[in-house]
């Protein structure tokens, strides 16, 4: 009963939400980089950040260094969806967010090596999520991917987080879902839901791998993950500057030149996600193994259909 009630919260919150960004024109315009062709709002992850809000009010103070991270990412990234912000104030904001999670973490008992590599790669992931956001349906069915996989080791191998935390991300990914897997799509996540749900899932796994001290489970960001960094390699060998926006990603070909339904593209990536997870679960005791096995594959099967459609991009 209690998390029904926290649904309804949830749908009234979007709603309300909606009328804002309506009344002050927060709005995705679309144009040549675009994956969508009409007007739409803009900032409906805004719910991931009152997810987390809600759990920090009810958990006594839980994750205090998360979550102030996390504000600041929210706080610039929606300043962003309203007006466009500075790409260096965003990044500045980002890796302070990001040393705030690490403070969380307890990792400045560690080398200052391994906590800069730790915030540049995951300043990567952040802005990574950010190009999901213009396919309907994709940052919210393949992030509840994720979480879904992180439930499951929280549950059934070891405990790593709150479960309640999980549990209210789900809820904010449930309503935004309801408003995002469409055909016509009624939100995007904005600036704000992509890098808001991408820091979550950070600190997940990142509270995940501490306790286990198993980097393996970055699988459950691989399909993803093999998607950005091939597509920044592809990039860099077109000789383009990767920080320009751009319809690159292998998701983006298939919705845009191959013309595959958007929501059928963020479908198979989630079950394909889900999938490859379930497989790092059952073959844990080979999981850096497992992990090597699904990139290469994962890399044979992009390279492949990229050399076989690219022309299509290019025309």
């Amino acid at each position: 009963m209690i998390y029904f009630l926290i649904v309804l919260l949830f749908f009234v919150a979007e709603l309300l939400y909606f009328r804002i960004a309506d009344h002050f024109n927060i709005i995705d315009k679309p144009n040549e980089r675009s994956s969508h062709s009409s007007v739409t709002l803009r900032g409906g992850g805004i719910l991931f950040w009152f997810g987390v809000l809600f759990y920090f009010l009810i958990s006594g103070w839980q994750y205090p260094w998360f979550f102030a991270g996390l504000t600041l990412v929210a706080v610039i990234s929606f300043a962003d969806d309203v007006k466009f912000q500075s790409p260096i104030a965003r990044l500045i904001l980002q890796f302070i967010g990001l040393l705030l999670m690490c403070v969380q973490w307890q990792l400045f008992d560690f080398s200052w090596i391994i906590v800069a590599l730790l915030v540049v790669i995951s300043v990567g992931v952040l802005n990574a999520f950010n190009f999901m956001d213009g396919i309907n349906g994709m940052i919210g069915v393949y992030s509840t991917a994720v979480l879904a996989s992180l439930w499951y080791v929280n549950n059934y191998v070891t405990v790593y987080v709150d479960n309640k935390l999980i549990y209210l991300v789900f809820l904010a990914l449930l309503v935004f879902n309801f408003f995002n897997f469409r055909i016509k799509a009624k939100c995007f996540a904005g600036d704000v839901g992509a890098i808001t749900i991408a820091f979550i899932l950070i600190f997940m796994l990142g509270m995940l791998m501490i306790k286990t001290g198993d980097l393996s489970y970055i699988t459950f960001l691989l399909v993803y993950g093999v998607d950005a960094v091939l597509t920044i390699v592809h990039r860099i060998l077109l000789k383009e500057n990767i920080t320009q926006p751009h319809r690159m990603h292998l998701y983006q070909l298939l919705s845009n030149e191959m013309k595959v339904p958007q929501l059928l593209v963020s479908t198979i990536y989630a079950v394909l996600q889900l999938l490859i997870s379930l497989g790092l679960i059952v073959f844990h005791s080979v999981s850096l193994w497992y992990l090597v096995v699904a990139a290469a594959l994962l890399t044979v099967v992009y390279v492949i259909i990229i050399r076989k459609y690219f022309h299509l991009h290019r025309s």
